[in-house]
């Protein structure tokens, strides 16, 4: 990896810690960029994985006043999402190489469309949203986060919108405290499927360390100050490195 190669790797690393802490999809920057500097999808994807441990445990650092009182919600639903994240990073180390790289393209697409539409899911999700029933979401929130996770554990791109989307219409509960779970839930599938790679994957580890340090600066800087940055303007960079991937997967 040159030094400009990894300036860009670095600078990925901060952009998806920040938007991770904001809404979820930081990997639709970072793989993107790992596969540009010739890094092979797979090990990529696991590198990635490494990488983003520490962006997310600098969310839940900065939202740790949110938390605050959800500590049975975190149980029930870190369980639920860890297993689905072990089943997910299985499934990658498993599953023949070329099914990951004819399933990624459309997971990506799968990815940007969630992006997209985010702003209409969280409209939805408003008006949905009930003021009685079960206060933790009850089983259909525990499967639907169980299923996520192993999305998570497998690939991840904007898992952190389907979290939010599951939780915002099951829960009763303020957004700003849906999105601090939402961060704790991916930092457990990010490092249950970062602790099975380090004994079953190849891990690129300058690439690894390099998006560990962005996405940490990354995440702390979301949790401060990236509620003031335009979701447009965040949104558009997404789908324009997300389509560049896509291109760049099905043209090899």
């Amino acid at each position: 990896m040159t030094l400009w190669e990894a300036v860009a790797v670095l600078v990925a690393g901060v952009g998806a810690g920040m938007i991770n802490v904001i809404v979820g999809s930081g990997t639709l920057i970072t793989f993107p960029v790992l596969l540009a500097v010739g890094i092979p999808p797979v090990t990529a994807n696991v590198s990635n994985s490494f990488g983003l441990v520490p962006g997310s445990a600098s969310g839940v650092i900065g939202y740790r006043r949110e938390l605050v009182g959800q500590g049975r919600r975190l149980l029930r639903l870190g369980i639920a999402t860890m297993l689905g994240g072990l089943i997910g990073a299985v499934l990658l180390t498993k599953l023949p190489k070329g099914a990951f790289d004819a399933i990624v393209p459309a997971l990506i697409l799968l990815a940007l469309v969630l992006v997209v539409i985010q702003p209409r899911v969280a409209k939805f999700v408003a008006a949905r949203r009930r003021s009685d029933g079960d206060p933790d979401g009850g089983w259909v929130l525990i499967a639907g986060i169980f299923l996520t996770g192993i999305y998570g554990g497998y690939f991840g791109a904007a898992q952190g919108v389907l979290m939010l989307a599951l939780m915002g219409m099951l829960l009763q509960e303020d957004l700003q405290r849906i999105n601090a779970v939402k961060n704790a839930l991916a930092m457990i599938v990010n490092g249950v499927a970062a602790l099975f790679f380090l004994f079953t994957a190849t891990v690129n580890w300058t690439a690894a360390g390099l998006i560990a340090v962005g996405s940490l600066a990354g995440g702390l800087l979301g949790a401060k100050v990236g509620r003031r940055l335009s979701p447009l303007v965040l949104r558009g960079v997404i789908v324009v490195v997300g389509l560049v991937a896509v291109t760049k997967l099905l043209l090899s």
